[in-house]
């Protein structure tokens, strides 16, 4: 049996300075002097085990046990939320990547050993990899949802950056899914995807514990990359507007009521089909800004969501669209830590 690797000694300092200091209520100066080192010191090492993971802090409200809005969102939409806090001046890059930074620390809470979490690509997904917290895990995959690449680029050094990134934080084998977005043709799809290569990881999708997305979306300030990337042709641009598509998951559109039938492009689409992705026990979007609230309602409409992370603004939105009353009042953050198409929109607009 293999010998368990052994924590390095800085790692072991901030163990143990973060026991002393959150366990046993000690004060800086106590910890230093226990430690013989300095204050300064044992603040960077508490520190240091905040952005590890090695402490996990949860603040509850003492009012409510969930948020107002996470209350409003579960009983519209049938669905476990998790809303961020953004100040409201905050630009789209600012707000996706505090939503993305939640949404990191919440990941640990969901994903561990011996489970399979399905990741599609995309520009939230990317920020989300970048904040992630290390966590080892053992017997575990990330698998890739759907193929990344277009007759500009292969799509490998997009999509493999941000699923290598969930890979290495999780300690976790990646399973990756070389095909093109969307193929020329349907049977081609119909004939690779008979192909026991293909199947082995198409098998994979369909027993995944865990299913990460965001909302790829024609109207949304920050371009979904589907859209800007070099996916589409301008025909595709008009064929989608022509039929009502407001939003994609994993590159699978769908119109305002979630529904897909008769949307072309997706006969040629390497996502996974909505009836597998529904079969995910956990399937968790997360989605930043107003602006993407018309492809949201779509994709809860199609029952693809069971947990949703947003932000505040996205949240009031999303609750007002439906016609549940937004309320104010405090927020109560759960399971966060302290740190916390161009062309498209013109056919659809036209």
């Amino acid at each position: 049996m293999a010998t368990p690797a052994q924590p390095s000694g800085k790692m072991r300092d901030a163990l143990r300075a973060a026991h002393l200091y959150y366990m046993q209520d000690l004060t800086m100066e106590a910890i230093a002097r226990e430690l013989n080192t300095s204050r300064s010191s044992v603040s960077r090492l508490i520190s240091y085990a905040r952005d590890t993971g090695l402490v996990d802090i949860r603040i509850r409200s003492p009012f409510e046990l969930s948020t107002r809005w996470e209350q409003d969102i579960a009983r519209l939409f049938g669905v476990a939320a998790h809303v961020v806090p953004v100040p409201s001046g905050s630009s789209d890059v600012d707000r996706q990547d505090r939503v993305a930074r939640g949404a990191a620390r919440i990941l640990n809470h969901y994903f561990d050993s011996n489970m399979s979490m399905g990741v599609a690509w995309g520009s939230t997904m990317s920020a989300i990899s970048r904040h992630l917290v290390p966590k080892e895990t053992h017997n575990s995959d990330i698998v890739q949802l759907n193929g990344a690449g277009n007759t500009h680029t292969t799509g490998i050094d997009y999509a493999s950056e941000i699923l290598r990134r969930f890979a290495e934080s999780y300690a976790a084998r990646l399973q990756q899914f070389p095909v093109p977005a969307f193929f020329d043709s349907a049977a081609t799809r119909e004939h690779l995807w008979q192909e026991r290569s293909m199947r082995r990881v198409l098998d994979m999708q369909a027993r995944l514990d865990i299913a990460l997305f965001g909302v790829g979306s024609p109207f949304a300030d920050i371009p979904s990359h589907v859209y800007i990337g070099g996916y589409l042709d301008p025909e595709d641009y008009q064929t989608l507007s022509e039929q009502g598509v407001v939003g994609d998951v994993a590159t699978v559109f769908f119109r305002a009521d979630g529904s897909t039938d008769g949307i072309e492009l997706n006969a040629r689409a390497t996502g996974p089909d909505f009836d597998v992705l529904r079969r995910i026990p956990r399937r968790v979007c997360v989605v930043s800004g107003a602006s993407k609230i018309a492809g949201l309602s779509g994709a809860l409409a199609a029952g693809l969501i069971t947990d949703l992370i947003i932000d505040e603004a996205g949240a009031r939105s999303l609750i007002d669209s439906a016609g549940g009353a937004p309320r104010t009042g405090p927020v109560t953050i759960v399971d966060m830590t302290l740190d916390d198409a161009e062309q498209f929109s013109g056919a659809v607009r036209e």
